[in-house]
């Protein structure tokens, strides 16, 4: 791989103290075939378990594995965050931690960053997992976000994915921004240059999910935060004059509607539900509208004071430590 000098693997972990020493192994074994330079980076997630035990007595035998500890559990999104931030590899591959994915398929999504790629996805086609709490839920979710950002892959939830180092440190992530990270990417690369292929995917053989078919839930609000900024972010007037108008021109159409009552010699003032109905919209449209802006607000607080979205506690075997 004449491009690729070194590939950082970023893996967030949280409670799997039973996954944690065979899937360093899976790892190790592929990533020194590729003989490429490369550093494994697990960013512990506020553990309660043995988990940062075992990753401790694992970078103490190998000074390519990075550890990163956070203060408490920030979740999903922050702890690939940190590993990112860590990374210095060009490529930076990030995965599950629950032998879910394949590490056996890093050197497919290597091969793709090579053809020219920013963004490979990995898509888990014949994914074994629960058809109504997770297949259910994340093909809903895959529909609207396709739908909504443009970018049309299988798969957001895989979090086997490959990026070019220089792309993907030009994107924050926070909140639970992680699913949508090819469509946050296509806002400062083209869609042409994000590619999914077909990954393995096997049925979780230690421990428990993190994830419920609640999730769809927050998928849902997160993503008309990505369609907004994706759409409007530098054009917010059309999104809130487009409101604004829409608002204005109800509201002349019940105002004529009521005054040509009124004209007709019929009382308006007895009409509870017209008013009721108005004011749950714009009630709504307000919440949806307020919501947007306070996101807005959050990372210009974070971006401009140099903030992270997450507390290191310690960092083992980095030039930061």
């Amino acid at each position: 791989m004449k491009d690729i000098k070194k590939i950082s693997i970023v893996v967030p972990l949280y409670n799997e103290e039973d996954n944690v020493d065979e899937l360093y192994m899976r790892i190790k074994k592929v990533v020194e075939f590729l003989s490429l330079d490369y550093e494994i980076i697990f960013v512990d997630d506020g553990s309660t378990d043995k988990t940062i035990e075992k990753l401790e007595a694992i970078a103490a035998k190998d000074k390519r594995v990075k550890v990163v500890e956070f203060a408490r559990n920030f979740g999903q999104t922050p702890a690939m965050m940190a590993g990112m931030d860590m990374a210095t590899g060009d490529v930076i591959i990030t995965m599950d931690g629950d032998l879910q994915n394949d590490p056996d398929d890093i050197p497919r999504l290597l091969e793709k960053i090579e053809e020219g790629y920013d963004v490979v996805s990995g898509w888990r086609k014949n994914r074994k997992d629960a058809a109504i709490s997770r297949k259910l839920p994340s093909k809903i979710a895959n529909w609207l976000i396709g739908r909504l950002t443009g970018i049309k892959i299988h798969d957001y939830g895989c979090s086997l994915k490959a990026y070019r180092s220089s792309v993907i440190k030009r994107v924050r992530l926070y909140g639970e921004m992680h699913r949508f990270i090819p469509a946050v990417v296509s806002t400062v690369t083209s869609p042409d240059k994000i590619i999914e292929i077909p990954v393995k995917h096997h049925p979780r053989k230690y421990g428990k999910s993190k994830y419920g078919i609640s999730r769809t839930f927050k998928v849902i609000v997160d993503l008309f935060y990505v369609w907004f900024v994706k759409k409007y972010m530098q054009k917010p007037i059309h999104f809130f004059g487009g409101i604004g108008l829409t608002l204005l021109f109800i509201g002349l159409v019940f105002f004529s509607y009521l005054m040509g009552i009124k004209i007709m010699g019929h009382s308006i003032g007895g009409r509870p539900l017209l008013i009721i109905s108005v004011m749950f919209i714009i009630s709504g449209l307000q919440m949806l509208t307020t919501g947007i802006i306070s996101e807005i607000l959050m990372r210009i607080y974070f971006e401009s004071q140099n903030k992270k979205p997450y507390v290191i506690r310690r960092v083992i075997n980095s030039e930061e430590e």
